[in-house]
């Protein structure tokens, strides 16, 4: 495995390091479920109906055989008839049931915008399988995984429900998404504006590629969440890369490190090293993204403000390399077993199952190309410099395929975007993924909202009392374009009759 190799399994960020997850039996056509998640203020129920509706694998050619079920799911508890609205989640890379459930917003606002909900399942993830348990045994079969034909499958799908569902047929729908899922909802208006009337983009990095941001500016956000964060943090974990090294030269040193990490496989070679370091890096990613003000479970249980709590353990760079790197122990304990249930630490996982890592990893070797880099001076990482050549030979070796990284700009305009209207650009200044996202507005009707205390799209996620105000500010500026979007959308209507 090459360094771009252990940076690709490093950054598939949008779902980092989860395993794929196996699909469960497909259910009835259209169940009715109580799902139940959980947050810092207790048990929230979550009433939806499951769906399916029968998509083409391909949109975009004229075999009309080649079909599969796309799932969904419907909550329309406050929705109205008179004067509602739709609010449309852009399924991401991931089982939906998921993100259903940690997208607290949508079912915060539903009631004000008389809306009924819709989350729609991203095709290749979750149950929504074009070729089922094949779909991933052949680069063939996923010619079909691109952002332009999820896109397609969203249009399909708000037009069946428009035609099947009494009432809605006349009705705004807006997008809403976050992270993948926020550029899918920006895109989204951008490709079918007669589709959707708006969309709301959290951390939504649609200019994390090519050379329209700098390479380096993603691992200089995350150094910074640790800087802000405790007295010496971020050069500690600089200096314990070399600490790393040192102790990897000796096979006493790999047993050392095994065993002082709590590690449930012992480190044996070079490349076990190279895992070990790419994993820890991964982690320092992930609470950078989860830097919540409350305690949650996006990715892992964690704490509140779970960057303050490791660097408690992170004060001093000068210690020993072995005083140093128990240390380090402690700050990952921090994300990997705040429950106290783990019994060592695998390096193979990071994050929760329900996130699509096989998927991602496919879209990021075709057309998802974005570039990272780090120098180990403006960031606490191991320098990597971003290497197209070497990336496209790790991609071909995996899947067969060789990236396009200029094709995203191509086909979504890249920072050419002023003719669109009626979208909102949300950021977190917490959340590494701002350093390719939309942080000052475009246009009057292509906002930029700034959230100076939000790590990864924390205003998508439920209310809490311990909320900043700053967030709790950008949701109602956020429905303040919505309810506007509606009032257009009947404003227009009446005109037309």
């Amino acid at each position: 495995m090459g360094r771009t190799t252990v940076l690709l399994l490093l950054l598939t960020l949008l779902t980092p390091g989860a395993a794929i997850r196996v699909p469960p039996a497909m259910k009835a056509l259209s169940s009715l479920r109580w799902s139940t998640s959980f947050t810092s203020r207790g048990t929230v129920a979550k009433k939806y109906s499951i769906h399916y509706i029968e998509q083409k694998v391909n949109h975009f050619g004229f075999d009309a055989d080649k079909t599969f079920k796309q799932r969904y799911l419907i909550a329309d508890e406050y929705w109205k008839k008179n004067g509602g609205s739709i609010l449309f989640y852009t399924g991401n890379e991931g089982d939906i049931t998921w993100f259903c459930n940690n997208t607290g917003f949508m079912w915060d606002v539903a009631a004000q915008l008389k809306a009924m909900l819709v989350f729609a399942e991203h095709r290749y993830y979750g149950e929504s399988l074009p070729f089922g348990n094949k779909s991933f045994t052949d680069s063939r079969h996923l010619d079909f995984l691109t952002s332009e034909q999820a896109l397609a499958d969203f249009a399909v799908l708000i037009k069946h429900l428009k035609k099947t569902i009494p009432g809605a047929k006349n009705q705004p729908v807006i997008a809403i998404g976050g992270s993948y899922g926020g550029m899918l909802a920006a895109w989204f208006r951008m490709k079918y504006p007669h589709i959707v009337v708006g969309a709301l983009a959290a951390s939504a990095p649609i200019w994390h590629f090519g050379n329209l941001v700098p390479c380096g500016v993603f691992m200089e956000i995350v150094t910074k969440d640790f800087k802000r964060s405790g007295p010496n943090c971020s050069e500690t974990i600089r200096s314990s890369w070399d600490a790393i090294n040192r102790f990897a030269r000796t096979g006493a040193g790999l047993r050392w490190l095994s065993e002082s990490l709590g590690l449930c496989t012992a480190l044996t070679n070079t490349q076990d090293v190279q895992n070990l370091k790419a994993w820890i890096s991964e982690t320092w990613i992930n609470l950078a993204m989860v830097d919540y003000p409350y305690e949650s479970d996006f990715l892992q249980p964690l704490p509140a403000w779970p960057i303050k709590v490791v660097c408690q353990y992170l004060k001093n760079p000068s210690v020993s390399d072995a005083q140093l790197l128990q240390n380090i122990f402690q700050a990952l304990n921090v994300y990997y077993n705040y429950s106290g249930q783990a019994n060592c630490l695998n390096i193979s996982e990071t994050t929760t199952s329900s996130l699509g890592t096989q998927g991602w990893s496919y879209q990021a070797c075709t057309e998802m190309v974005m570039p990272f880099c780090t120098n180990g001076i403006n960031d606490m990482f191991e320098p990597h410099s971003w290497n197209l050549r070497e990336f496209s030979e790790d991609c071909f070796k995996q899947w067969g395929v060789r990236p396009r990284p200029a094709w995203i700009i191509t086909m979504y305009g890249g920072k050419n975007i002023s003719s669109h209207t009626n979208i909102i650009f949300s950021n977190g200044e917490l959340d590494p993924w701002s350093g390719g996202g939309v942080t000052k507005d475009i246009t009057d009707t292509l906002v930029a909202i700034t959230i100076p205390e939000g790590a990864h799209h924390l205003d998508l996620r439920a209310r809490n009392a311990f909320d900043p105000t700053t967030v709790l500010l950008a949701r109602s500026l956020e429905v303040r374009h919505m309810k506007q979007w509606i009032r257009d959308f009947y404003a227009n209507q009446r005109k037309k009759h």
